[in-house]
């Protein structure tokens, strides 16, 4: 039985993987939201770019509600004990669903947009902007998902810049231990 949820949120390049992944190596098991996108999109024959990767998206979350992907993510967690990590939330219904299920901590990685589109080109996967002017509208895209709102009332905030990946991710890993104490000696978390 899940015992907690944490969601990992940021815009694409703030490191939230990379920070999402550490988490789940001290705290359990490991989601990716963007994997359940991917999937629904090579169902339908699609290349995985972002433009098609949103379309999927948004199409998801318009024909069967804004937490369509939670829900979709939810089903990997049969089976699963302890604390699940969930990368990549895009909402607040997404954060409310998941909480629903067990006590849920958001937490979110921030990075400046010049430092967020040098690591999406040096990262260089399909779905990734090769000019500036498209990662921009790409930011646009997913600010339009609710992704706003989750990283202004996460739980957790960590800035990741101008410091090592292993700073960052200790900082996420020491607020989500703390917070998660005080969530589970209350019973309780998000509603």
């Amino acid at each position: 039985m899940v015992k907690a949820i944490v969601c990992v949120t940021g815009m694409p390049g703030s490191g939230k993987t990379l920070v999402a992944k550490f988490l789940s190596e001290s705290l359990g098991a490991y989601v990716n939201m963007g994997d359940v996108v991917r999937s629904k999109a090579a169902e339908l024959g699609l290349e995985p770019t972002s433009d098609n990767l949103l379309r999927v998206a948004r199409e998801l979350r318009a024909g069967l509600g804004p937490d369509a992907v939670a829900r979709e993510v939810a089903k990997s967690f049969s089976g699963l004990e302890g604390v699940v990590v969930v990368d990549g939330v895009r909402n607040l219904e997404e954060v409310r669903y998941f909480s629903g299920i067990a006590p849920t901590v958001v937490v979110a990685v921030h990075a400046s947009p010049k430092t967020r589109y040098e690591r999406l080109r040096r990262r260089g996967r399909e779905d990734d902007p090769t000019a500036y002017r498209e990662f921009l509208e790409r930011d646009s895209r997913e600010l339009e998902l609710g992704l706003g709102p989750v990283i202004a009332l996460a739980d957790v905030m960590v800035v990741n810049e101008d410091r090592s990946a292993l700073e960052v991710c200790r900082e996420a890993l020491e607020g989500v231990r703390r917070v998660l104490r005080d969530v589970l000696a209350e019973g309780g978390g998000r509603g």
